[in-house]
């Protein structure tokens, strides 16, 4: 496909990059910024590992689309993404970040998501980028290539105009965000959520740790257990060397009625309700013999915010009370109490869970820090009929 421009209304360009010799330039003008709007388009229903098909890139004064599957050396690119000096602005990024890892095995940084930064202004946990662009530009985004496979060459000028589209309001959503948290005085509150991005484990998922993200693990038995572990470690190894999706190997529902009925003979296998031939007659006889392995095995133990337990009537009082201080953190902050800390945050927070959002990040400055202080004996309460009052002990 040549080098082509797609013309917008406002006089800016598209410029596609789909030539070794276009990367000089962009590279040039990456580096002349302070920071760079970022989005990618890609492929995974087939596949374990994303397909890079389109890289995004956008400044306030230029926008370009860069074709990977056309270019085999993106080198000279991703070295002035990964310029230190430039932030790099994206929206739920961490799919993003993923396929930079892949290709270049480290992350890039500093990052500024625009989806992490939203609660601070009012928006609810997690908002998707459509919302974001309705509610500060008042436009509504085409939605007509959601499904498009961005695989297949050549693009449309209609598909890299709806691909530019993502990066040309994401720098207008951030020079406004910019503007609207420095008036908060809330500009450096995010940094600490924005370096827990780099951290390259968020992109690596171990097959020894694959269990953790199945649902339903905390009703199984120590045997049942046991063959969940080992059964998911072995699909998710068998999807990364096979790469493909590890649904396509095993449901996670499969899983667990594997656990629970234990075959240990292909015959038995293959009486499972949904099991399908080809998993049988390609997988049969090691899906067996993990399970009779397993059975023999003590399970690794589950983290004690996975053990069903019902709370005690001082337990539930003791949440309410911290849920009182959020409501009245998240009310002297404009914001919605859900956002600052759920329910389930805060029994995080009592029960001793590590990754408890209140600990990290500017949660922790608002009202994190206080809870561990009225936890940790260090604060009290007194009441007022007007007020609850956080004191010093």
């Amino acid at each position: 496909m040549p080098a082509h421009f797609v013309y917008l209304p406002d006089t800016m360009t598209i410029q596609y990059i789909n030539r070794p010799e276009q990367l000089a330039d962009l590279c040039q003008l990456i580096n002349q910024e302070p920071w760079i709007a970022l989005d990618t388009e890609f492929l995974r229903e087939k596949t374990y590992y994303p397909k890079f098909c389109l890289l995004q890139i956008a400044s306030p004064t230029w926008v370009a689309c860069v074709d990977p599957i056309a270019i085999d050396d993106l080198k000279p690119l991703f070295d002035a993404i990964y310029n230190p000096s430039i932030i790099k602005v994206l929206h739920a990024c961490r799919q993003d970040l993923e396929i930079f890892y892949q290709i270049t095995g480290k992350v890039p940084g500093p990052i500024f998501d625009t989806q992490i930064a939203a609660p601070l202004l009012g928006f609810q946990e997690n908002p998707g980028y459509a919302m974001l662009v309705s509610s500060f530009l008042n436009v509504n985004l085409n939605k007509a290539h959601t499904r498009t496979d961005w695989s297949v060459r050549p693009l449309s000028e209609d598909q890299i105009q709806y691909a530019a589209d993502d990066v040309i309001y994401l720098c207008k959503i951030y020079r406004i965000m910019c503007e609207q948290l420095e008036k908060l005085g809330r500009s450096d509150w995010l940094e600490s959520d924005f370096e827990l991005l780099k951290d390259p484990e968020l992109y690596q998922l171990s097959p020894e740790n694959a269990w953790f993200k199945i649902r339903g693990k905390n009703k199984l038995t120590g045997r049942q257990l046991s063959i969940m572990q080992s059964l998911t470690e072995w699909r998710e190894r068998t999807a990364q060397q096979e790469n493909k999706p590890r649904s396509w190997l095993l449901q996670d529902d499969l899983l667990l009625e594997l656990a629970k009925l234990q075959p240990v003979t292909v015959p038995e296998l293959a009486k499972i309700r949904n099991i399908t031939d080809r998993t049988v007659n390609r997988y049969g006889k090691v899906l067996c013999e993990l399970v009779d392995a397993a059975r023999q095995q003590l399970p690794k133990p589950l983290n004690e915010k996975d053990r069903p337990a019902k709370r005690s009537q001082q337990q539930e009082a003791v949440l309410d009370v911290l849920s009182a201080v959020v409501r009245i953190r998240a009310d002297q902050n404009s914001l919605n109490p859900i956002i600052l800390a759920t329910r389930k945050d805060l029994e995080d927070l009592l029960f001793g869970g590590e990754d408890c959002v209140l600990l990290h990040g500017w949660r922790f400055n608002m009202v994190g820090k206080e809870l561990q202080g009225l936890l940790n004996g260090e604060l009290n309460l007194s009441l007022t009929p007007e007020a609850v009052v956080i004191n010093p002990v």
